[in-house]
């Protein structure tokens, strides 16, 4: 059957009007914190809780993480730091693309070029990735440590 993935969604209020009623709730899975959720401000939203947009987008670069991470510790390239800036751009009725600019620092100038190409190889093997239906791009920068 594969991996199965468990989630509560939990909302109370009364839905009175569509200007009155609150978008908070909570995302809830066995054994985690809650994560507090809303919906996008642009639709009444709550600005200190995340969206399901940015929980997409934050999905998709920390899949790819992982992946590459992955693939760096299999490959002997020693990664010492790792920053993205993912953005996610949608019209008004879905994600056009999303494009991850992962920052990687790695321990020695001899990992840099193969620290490249498993970007590529962890873009192919990301879960998340594979199940969208919008393009996912990513344009990593690699840096050596004491550079």
């Amino acid at each position: 059957m594969g991996h199965v993935y468990e989630i509560e969604v939990t909302w109370s209020g009364e839905t009175t009007g569509y200007r009155s009623y609150s978008r908070n709730h909570e995302l809830l899975t066995a054994g985690r914190p809650p994560i507090l959720a809303t919906s996008d401000p642009k639709f009444r939203g709550d600005t200190d809780r995340w969206n399901p947009e940015q929980l997409l987008v934050a999905s998709l670069s920390d899949c790819h993480m992982l992946w590459f991470l992955h693939l760096c510790a299999e490959a002997g390239v020693v990664v010492t730091g790792y920053h993205d800036t993912a953005v996610g751009v949608m019209d008004d009725v879905r994600f056009q693309h999303v494009t991850l600019r992962p920052k990687v620092t790695v321990r020695d100038a001899s990992m840099v070029d193969k620290a490249v190409a498993l970007h590529a190889v962890a873009h192919e093997k990301c879960f998340i990735a594979n199940s969208v239906n919008f393009p996912v791009t990513h344009e990593p920068t690699i840096e050596v440590a004491g550079a």
